[in-house]
């Protein structure tokens, strides 16, 4: 029976779950098994991209001969060769003959190493920008060479936003029914497959995946198909974030790992006693690891993860116990880099593991080993636990803190300006500011002085706040131009500099901007507390620094509406007994545009070209219409764009500020 799945309008998930799997790639292990996405694109012509594993095979052809439903196959869009994905690319083309395969050169010459097949007359070579039209939607293809083979491509659908991303954004573990990564949380249950899955089989090549992340914010992605594991369609920045983090080889998190080899348990031992002394220190995430029992993929995630690494291990036969030996070599064949390392080394008559094992890793670039080693006889004696403790000190002493707390002056009039008003909520990126408007933030104690605020996800001043832990609240007054909310509030500060020629500011004691303009007071906040909301994060912090601006009255959310925003233009009178217009229909996202259509006519929502619009007929005049239902007109309660229709959709987003529909008010 197929088992096929809707993600939207006319694309579909055509591909099947493996959990009989063991071992992926014949290395790692997935006890959870793994997915094999494939999609069929129901267009005027109809596009498969990708296909699946062999062992998978009956049910995909299944799945995708119920999809096209009697439908031919006109085009195979294949973006990487690996044999997970283009195994039963031979069985598809026999059984679809006249079926075009769209692809690069590389990947043409690879489909004749894998497979006898005559392809004269059947293939679509398309290099970088080249594009392809199926009926209402356009796709442009970019390469993306060694993320992870040298031919791979990605296929964007710039009619949906839809970014088809081959091995990129992807994860171990079989779907279970929740086919979006928004229907499941993604990261309790999916966050270290998903990390393991990158570092191991894409982590070497960050150069490469930092190049197509370069090319990749350029387009308007609004959902992510990968060929392994959930599909992206909402809090995708979040996720963008961690393959940044990836890619160019930062800690995810201030961590230490420590990773042992031990005989007869004493290395171990020692292991042990550092972890305590470094908890006694403050650090809290401390994660220990056997290297003779944990599979090295687990490891390598790991050390993708952590700041700091600890390697102990005895001397084995004059080298390094064997499986430190292969792990640190296979830290190095992925390319880890920029980590801070120490080493516990153990040798009963010769040690030597100390010097081989800063040998092999000082391969990897900025990798940090000055810090001090400790070397033992066998077991550890009690005059040792000095250097023991040397390394715990220095270990925690060059952890990165999650943000200094930096105390100025508070004034406690300032906190009485806050009120359920608008503020502009400003963060550092290293020199770059950047700031986001905001309107729902409070106080919640006096002692100690603590606010919260909510922000939007996809703001980049939301991910800033969660990196550094630390921004300003500037809270506005009755004197705001508009000019403060369009500079702040209708664009991302991923796309502009929004401090870019604009001096109205100054830098608090923590080293951020706060807006001085139509400001009446400031606060320095530094983030104790997250908690994730759904479309927003809930940030609680504790007010460092606090000062009053003006003495004017700070604005609400309704003297905004009410004196700062524009007023919305009236629609206008309908004439008396007007003579019926023609109408056009984007076929795109349905904007309707009376009167005659221009050639050069551009959709204003969905911005698609007139030749994306149809001609709607008028009803016969012989026969009273039916009542149409009556339009509405919804408005964007944060920066005035106007919706109409008959109804507005709870999961619409303005098109402008991003804004969801509960922002929307019915005029």
């Amino acid at each position: 029976m197929h088992d096929i799945r809707k993600i939207t309008g006319d694309l579909y998930w055509v591909g099947a779950n493996d959990r009989r799997l063991a071992l992926f790639e014949n290395s790692y292990p997935i006890p959870r098994g793994v997915s094999y996405n494939a999609y069929l694109l129901l267009d005027e012509k109809t596009a498969l991209l990708d296909t699946v594993d062999r062992a998978v095979a009956d049910q995909f052809m299944e799945n995708l001969t119920a999809a096209l439903n009697g439908r031919n196959l006109d085009y195979v869009i294949v973006q990487h060769m690996e044999p997970d994905h283009c195994a039963t690319l031979n069985e598809i083309l026999r059984a679809w003959p006249q079926a075009q395969v769209v692809c690069n050169a590389k990947t043409c010459q690879m489909i004749g190493q894998f497979f006898d097949v005559d392809l004269t007359g059947r293939v679509i070579c398309v290099n970088e920008g080249d594009t392809l039209s199926t009926g209402k939607h356009h796709f442009t293809f970019v390469m993306a060479p060694m993320v992870h083979w040298p031919e791979v491509m990605v296929s964007f659908d710039t009619t949906t936003g839809t970014l088809f991303a081959a091995d990129a954004f992807g994860s171990f573990g079989a779907l279970n029914g929740n086919l979006f990564a928004d229907q499941v949380n993604f990261e309790r249950d999916w966050l270290d497959d998903a990390r393991r899955y990158y570092a191991n089989i894409v982590g070497k090549y960050g150069a490469q995946v930092q190049a197509l992340l370069k090319k990749a914010a350029g387009l308007e992605i609004r959902t992510i198909c990968p060929l392994h594991g959930p599909i992206w369609r909402r809090n995708i920045e979040w996720f963008i974030n961690k393959y940044q983090a990836w890619s160019s080889y930062t800690p995810e998190d201030n961590a230490v790992m420590i990773v042992y080899g031990s005989i007869y348990g004493h290395t171990e031992n020692a292991a042990n006693i550092l972890a305590g002394m470094l908890a006694d220190k403050g650090v809290q995430d401390i994660r220990m690891y056997d290297v003779s029992s944990t599979h090295a993929s687990e490891l390598v995630s790991e050390a993708f993860r952590v700041s700091h690494i600890v390697f102990a291990a005895p001397t084995f036969n004059m080298g390094i116990f064997t499986p430190m030996h292969d792990l640190i070599h296979d830290l190095i064949a992925h390319n880890l880099q920029n980590r801070v390392v120490g080493f516990i080394e153990n040798g009963s008559w010769a040690p030597a593991s100390l010097k081989l094992m800063k040998e092999a890793i000082s391969a990897g670039r900025n990798i940090v080993l000055d810090l001090p080693s400790v070397s033992i006889r066998s077991a550890l004696k009690e005059d040792q636990l000095a250097q023991l403790q040397a390394l715990a000190d220095a270990l925690a002493a060059t952890l990165p803190q999650e943000a200094e707390v930096i105390t100025g002056e508070i004034d406690n009039m300032a906190m009485n300006k806050l009120t359920y008003g608008l503020f502009v909520l400003t963060a550092n990126d290293d020199d770059k500011y950047n700031g986001c408007i905001i309107n729902t933030a409070s106080q919640v104690t006096a002692t100690p002085k603590r606010v919260t605020f909510a922000v939007n996800k996809m703001n980049h001043t939301h991910y800033l706040v969660m990196r550094n832990k630390r921004c300003n609240l500037s809270i506005l007054s009755e004197s705001a131009p508009f000019s403060v909310f369009t500079r702040f509030g209708f664009s991302s500060g991923r796309d502009v500099n929004k401090f870019a020629d604009y001096d109205k500011y100054e830098m608090a004691a923590n080293g951020v901007p706060y807006v001085t303009e139509a400001a009446n007071a400031m606060l320095s906040l530094h983030v104790v507390e997250m908690h994730d909301m759904g479309t927003h994060t809930l940030f609680v912090a504790d007010v460092t620094e606090a000062k009053v601006l003006t003495g004017e009255r700070s604005v609400t959310y309704q003297y905004y509406f009410d004196h700062i925003k524009p007023a919305r233009k009236p629609a206008p009178a309908p004439a008396a007994a007007e003579p019926a217009k023609e109408k056009w229909v984007c076929k795109i996202c349905g904007y309707e545009h009376e009167g005659p259509l221009p050639a050069d006519f551009i959709c204003p929502l969905c911005k698609h070209p007139a030749e994306d619009f149809e001609k709607v007929s008028p009803a016969p005049t012989s026969e009273p219409a039916p009542a149409a239902p009556a339009e509405k007109t919804w408005v964007c309660k944060i920066c005035g764009y106007e919706h109409k229709g008959t109804e507005l959709p709870a999961d619409f987003i303005c098109p402008i500020c991003k804004h969801p529909a509960e922002d929307f008010e019915l005029v």
